[in-house]
């Protein structure tokens, strides 16, 4: 039997962010999913967290945890699947330093991912948009803040990891103003910043306290400003832009719906999802599509392109009354 924890700990610390080069977020995304894990693990097996061996996180147990994500966390099936990508990671790592769990690890592997639905993208129009930007106060300090957070989080398409990690020098004003990203998968893109954004920035650098994080925005106390910080403060505000734009209340805003509605604006403005993919950061265009099936203005285009198959024009014949009772009787039976 082999020990789980000193395995667990090497891929955790130093296989995910030194071989791997992951990002913090997805090392704490994977760091949460054990610590899930291992939980339910141990109170199944009866023992605690740091008596699990690797042998006893088998197939049937990893199914079991699938299913009690789903049904008692109530996890949706992108979250499910987001979860066993980190332990098919973990025994793949596994398997080229304890030779004994492959074929464990096999059946780990084999366990499939769960189809997801594919609706189409949240974002908001220009009137929500406005009443979003414009909700935050500009007399204050905090204010100031979120004005520049919620401005360059939509001008720039920005993921909430890239927006709260974004360093103080990551951002350069002259002679051209723009922002330097380092995005997922360790991508990095140049985004010009437009006018307004720029004078929101410039009015948050003015009144930004010298902290001990570079990080451009921090929270009251210096420090960087955190994930559920800008939640939080996104949710304050939707609540208040809701009282000038009622329509805002029947959508559910995350901090990746502003990253949908740059997109989109995108998409309308230029018509070509090309440049959506380069200004978003994304590795193919087939990330990009999903804003096409959103955008009806594109099909409309293609449906003006193309030319309408005409009607062959006929004359209507009643059914014959003999068949249509026959057809009426053998329904009855």
């Amino acid at each position: 039997m082999t020990a789980l924890a000193p395995h667990l700990a090497v891929f955790l610390r130093e296989h995910l962010p030194n071989e791997r080069r992951a990002s913090p977020h997805t090392c704490d995304t994977y760091a949460y999913c054990f610590q899930l894990l291992v939980c339910f693990a141990a109170r199944r097996l009866g023992i605690k967290p740091s008596q699990l061996t690797v042998e006893q996180l088998a197939a049937p147990l990893v199914l079991a945890f699938l299913e009690h994500l789903e049904r008692e966390r109530s996890n949706s099936a992108r979250t499910r699947n987001a979860r066993l990508a980190a332990i098919n990671a973990f025994f793949r790592f596994l398997e080229y330093r304890l030779a004994s769990c492959l074929d464990q690890s096999r059946q780990i592997h084999a366990i499939p991912m769960k189809k997801t639905d594919e609706a189409l993208v949240a974002y908001l129009t220009r009137d929500e948009l406005q009443a979003l930007l414009d909700a935050p106060d500009p007399h204050t300090i905090s204010g100031t803040r979120d004005r520049a957070m919620l401005h360059l989080a939509f001008a720039a398409g920005l993921r909430v990891s890239e927006l709260v990690m974004l360093r103080f020098d990551q951002l350069d004003l002259q002679p051209t103003p723009s922002i330097h990203v380092i995005g997922k998968g360790r991508r990095e893109r140049r985004l010009p910043l437009w006018r307004e954004t720029t004078t929101a920035l410039k009015a948050w650098l003015a009144v930004r306290p010298s902290g001990v994080d570079p990080e451009l925005f921090l929270n009251r106390r210096g420090r960087a400003m955190t994930r559920s910080g800008f939640e939080y403060i996104l949710a304050t505000h939707v609540s208040a832009a809701t009282r000038q734009q009622p329509t805002i209340a029947g959508k559910r805003i995350t901090p990746h719906v502003l990253r949908h509605t740059c997109a989109m604006h995108t998409l309308q403005a230029t018509h070509d999802v090309r440049k959506v993919s380069l200004w978003l950061g994304h590795a193919s265009l087939q990330s990009t599509e999903i804003y096409l099936r959103a955008e009806p203005t594109v099909k409309l285009e293609a449906l003006a392109a193309t030319a309408s198959p005409t009607l062959k024009p006929g004359r209507f014949r009643p059914p014959d009354k003999l068949l249509s009772m026959l057809r009426a009787g053998h329904t009855n039976q």
